[in-house]
């Protein structure tokens, strides 16, 4: 994943890095070349602490497939996480991973990074599955997406 506009990095994100949500202007405005409403397969949970986790599944889960042209972003959006490549995964709260996103009509998109968290962290800390796989904070924007 490299610098070039033809070849952005991207990211998955369906939290707070959503545009609308806290997070985005932040870390995300200015910076993202394109936003495109995207799926992910994996299971999403909500924290008590204002923000989802997805773990590893077999469910679809909603966000949107970022693409940001500068890949130092990833620095930013890491301490965002609290993921650091150089420590033990289990020291991490999430773990920066590259899967497979599909737009909306199930068609690949190829790989993007993506923010996971471990589900016996999960559980630990009290999350609550979101069957429909969409999460959005109170006061963020509910983007819409169509099927």
């Amino acid at each position: 994943m490299e610098k070039a506009e033809s070849n952005p990095l991207k990211v998955f994100v369906y939290g707070t890095l959503k545009p609308g949500e806290i997070n985005y202007d932040h870390y995300c405005q200015g910076r993202v070349l394109h936003a495109q409403a995207a799926i992910m397969i994996g299971q999403l949970y909500d924290l008590p602490f204002g923000y989802p986790a997805m773990t590893v599944g077999n469910s679809l889960v909603y966000g949107f497939l970022l693409s940001f042209a500068d890949p130092a972003i990833l620095t930013h959006l890491d301490q965002l996480e609290e993921y650091d490549p150089n420590r033990p995964t289990e020291q991490n709260e999430y773990v920066r991973v590259a899967a497979e996103v599909f737009d909306l009509n199930h068609r690949s998109l190829g790989q993007a990074w993506v923010y996971q968290m471990d589900k016996t962290l999960v559980n630990k800390l009290g999350g609550i599955l979101l069957p429909q796989g969409r999460w959005g904070s109170p006061t963020g924007s509910q983007a819409e997406y169509r099927l």
